[in-house]
């Protein structure tokens, strides 16, 4: 747990604290962020925590122990530090850049080897490939996993990042938020996060503390930034897409419309084609006896044909699982001009359908389109 009591840092000449009177906590396992304008203190404050700057007054407790009370040396030694500029040292290969840390507290050889094949395993870096590199062979992205996985080498319980992702790519960048968000589901550390991107606070934090000239103005769940902003500001810079950027924070299982109507490949076509028609319905979902997603049929494929659904079944490939944030399912849906998507799990098993209607109603917004092009599509299970 990170806990900051009344934290306040004062430049000697300033008109102005930097940091003014901020009191919050971190619960261990968890993801803080840090963000605001430019110059609001956010980089102060997370540079306080492991003493790269002194407080002026309050206190800073890490597990309960207050900093000043630490030795500086192991404080820092036993928290990971990523920075946007990645800092690796030139002249040392990749193994001995993420080795730093491990040597200094004095780790075996084989310790450290086996420390530095798991982390660049896990940020997919093969260690045969990479271990030897200097980071002037590494492209940017690269560097940067580089830079992560140093701070994680000791496998410290707190992490402080000050816009780790900052300078790369949007892709690249989106990459490796998804990567850091894995490894932080296995690792469970405490982290300070900086970033001035509201969009990044929202992805990657599970506490948004968001700062004004010095100022705590709001402290709490992404959610609570988006649903409850508790002042003009906060409104202001969240932004006026708010309800939107709630689709980063569910999932389409929260959303999807379950046990949707879909009948099975050994249903004849003469049946469903009567239902389809008393239904307004254009297409129907198939499935195997298994409940495996073969794919769909429609209307006017059955026209002239008397066999089984099966035999003039449609693949569908463009399917979400049910873990995928709303927002990437969404994008999903309008670059590929979809109305609808099936939801499936790992072995291709249908759990459900997600439509615009349901995606919106899920986030709170009145939706009043129509269903996209596959008409009608309710709950209430097999076509009997």
């Amino acid at each position: 747990m990170i806990e900051l009591n009344r934290v306040t840092k004062i430049y000697p000449g300033a008109d102005q604290p930097a940091v003014d009177g901020v009191s919050l906590t971190v619960p261990v396992g968890q993801i803080c962020i840090f963000i605001g304008p430019s110059g609001c203190g956010k980089t102060t404050m997370m540079r306080m925590i492991n003493r790269l700057l002194p407080l002026t007054s309050g206190k800073i407790l890490l597990g309960g122990q207050d900093v000043y009370a630490m030795d500086e040396i192991q404080l820092r030694r036993g928290i990971g530090y990523a920075i946007q500029q990645i800092g690796l040292f030139p002249n040392m290969t990749v193994r001995d850049n993420i080795a730093v840390v491990p040597r200094l507290l004095n780790w075996k050889k084989a310790d450290i080897d086996r420390r530095v094949d798991e982390l660049l395993n896990m940020v997919n870096l093969d260690p045969d490939t990479f271990r030897r590199r200097y980071p002037r062979q590494l492209s940017g992205g690269q560097a940067q996993r580089v830079g992560v996985i140093r701070a994680l080498a000791a496998d410290p319980p707190y992490m402080l990042m000050d816009e780790p992702f900052g300078a790369i790519d949007p892709i690249n960048r989106a990459v490796l938020q998804d990567e850091f968000l894995k490894i932080q589901a296995r690792l469970h550390k405490t982290i300070i996060f900086v970033t001035h991107d509201i969009d990044e606070a929202i992805k990657m934090g599970d506490m948004i503390c968001l700062l004004k000239d010095g100022r705590l103005e709001q402290y709490g769940t992404p959610e609570d930034l988006l649903i409850r902003p508790k002042n003009d500001f906060i409104k202001s810079f969240v932004g006026a897409d708010r309800a939107l950027k709630r689709l980063n924070l569910l999932t389409v299982a929260e959303a999807m419309l379950r046990n949707p109507i879909h009948c099975r490949e050994s249903d004849s076509v003469a049946s469903l084609q009567d239902y389809m028609t008393r239904e307004q319905l254009s297409y129907l979902l198939v499935v195997d006896g298994d409940n495996h997603l073969r794919g769909y049929v429609s209307l006017l494929d059955m026209m002239h044909f008397n066999g089984l659904a099966g035999e003039i079944v449609r693949p569908m490939t463009l399917t979400v699982p049910p873990d995928w944030n709303l927002k990437d399912a969404l994008s999903k849906m309008l670059h590929y001009d979809l109305g609808i998507l099936s939801v499936v799990d790992e072995d291709n098993h249908l759990l459900g359908v997600l439509n615009s209607r349901t995606l919106f109603s899920t986030v709170g917004e009145t939706y009043d389109g129509k269903g996209g092009h596959w008409g009608k599509i309710e709950s209430g299970g097999r076509v009997r």
